[in-house]
């Protein structure tokens, strides 16, 4: 025996097996990739861009307008597009862009994952926003670097803020998992002591 679970609470057997299990892998791979193809189908029909991402992207802008306001006066948000009055320099924010995409790779690794619905609402709740604040930086410094200068906004926007965004959903994913080994929930290649 690799490892023993410590105090793992009643009903959790199933799924600290199937977590463990090297031959269960290829399924949460498999559920992972299928909830990722259905969260990027409906996010793509046009009822959820209307109702959903069209305000959502929206509101971003307006948080990202309000939060750049308040360090220059000049910055005006309207619609998805934050500008300034000032140079007259401005950014749109566009479907990729808002974060949601990133934030639906964490949902499904989440939901595909054997584990007990309070921990996934749990990183559900925390996860979400932590993906959107980097987000929200992401916007911010954009804006920013826009105004000083266009070829490093595009390397940044294109490249090295794409990767940031993804590895913090992979960050929030490996706390996820540390808590759950923490908590004696899930400890990898460890086999359950019955």
């Amino acid at each position: 025996m690799r490892g023993v679970f410590r105090h793992a609470p009643p009903g959790a057997s199933a799924a600290l097996d199937l977590a463990c299990s090297r031959d269960r892998m290829p399924f949460f791979l498999l559920r992972f990739l299928l909830l990722l193809a259905l969260l990027f189908g409906l996010e793509l029909l046009a009822p959820v861009q209307r109702l959903l991402i069209g305000p959502w992207t929206e509101w971003l802008a307006a948080a990202s307008g309000a939060l750049l306001a308040f360090f220059d006066a000049d910055v005006l948000a309207h619609a998805n597009v934050i500008q300034s009055r000032a140079s007259g320099f401005g950014v749109a924010i566009l479907p990729g862009c808002n974060g949601v995409e990133a934030c639906l790779v964490l949902l499904a690794a989440v939901l595909a994952f054997p584990a007990g619905w309070r921990a996934k609402a749990t990183v559900i709740a925390l996860g979400l926003p932590a993906v959107q604040l980097a987000n929200l930086l992401r916007i911010v410094s954009l804006f920013y670097l826009g105004q000083w200068d266009m070829a490093w906004f595009e390397f940044a926007h294109l490249y090295v803020w794409q990767a940031l965004i993804m590895l913090d959903v992979l960050a929030v994913w490996l706390l996820w998992m540390r808590h759950l080994a923490r908590r004696g929930l899930f400890l990898p290649g460890a086999t359950h002591a019955r």
